[in-house]
């Protein structure tokens, strides 16, 4: 009576002799795997799907890597250039000037606006609604996003959006409302897009935080060149 070989001992020994089609390839053409849209198929011609199968998706994530890649290089250049453009301001109303010609020319922004929280009225050489009282309504409602001093990003609420952009609310689809808490400096930096993918809920906060971080410092220098202080 001949022994009958199982299904399991056939794919224990093909595991252990990955080679054993190299000395019988004529059995490759007589084999046929089933396949899930119709007929059974040559083990040749499954291999080949598998391996085309693999190479897509080798092709798709070196691609992707790509577009990261050039992502990265696009947001490196645009930090670059915020930074030249920051530099590059000796004053209060330079650095506002500055500011918002680099956001819409190089971060290709539609909106941008900066506020700056105080405890008392500025003299009338200050830009206008760049001050907000530290005790007023318009205040509190941005203290959840102080107190977690983390960027927000997503279509912002219909009251932090007028304090923010004024007449151009309206048109703000998405938002990223960054927090400065930056060595006794308070207050917000907010850029607005007419797209709505533009700032969403879960893209990164990195170079939000970078740039939080290099307007202060400057805006510390210039508040103290104007005012003599910063946390008046």
């Amino acid at each position: 009576m001949p022994l009958k070989i199982t299904e399991t001992e056939v794919k224990a020994y093909l595991e252990k002799n990955p080679d054993f089609f190299h000395n019988h390839l004529e059995l490759l053409e007589s084999l046929s795997v089933p396949h899930p849209s119709g007929p059974a198929v040559s083990l040749v011609t499954k291999q080949l799907e598998i391996y085309r199968a693999k190479h897509q998706k080798v092709e798709g994530q070196f691609i992707e890597l790509i577009d990261i890649a050039k992502e990265n290089d696009l947001t490196a250049q645009r930090m670059h250039e915020l930074t030249l453009a920051i530099l590059d301001s000796q004053t209060l109303d330079d650095l506002l000037d500055n500011l918002n010609e680099v956001f819409a020319n190089c971060f290709l922004s539609d909106f941008f606006t900066l506020k700056i929280f105080n405890e008392q009225e500025h003299d009338i050489q200050s830009p206008a609604n760049l001050f907000i009282n530290r005790g007023s309504k318009q205040a509190l409602a941005f203290k959840e996003v102080l107190s977690l001093n983390q960027p927000q990003c997503g279509k912002p609420p219909i009251n932090q959006a007028r304090i923010l952009f004024a007449e151009n609310a309206l048109q703000i689809k998405s938002c990223a409302i960054i927090p400065m808490n930056f060595t006794g400096l308070e207050g917000i930096i907010a850029i607005g897009s007419r797209e709505k993918e533009r700032y969403k809920m879960d893209m990164g906060h990195l170079f939000l935080t970078q740039i939080s971080e290099i307007i202060a410092t400057q805006l510390i220098t210039c508040l103290t060149k104007t005012h003599g202080t910063h946390s008046s």
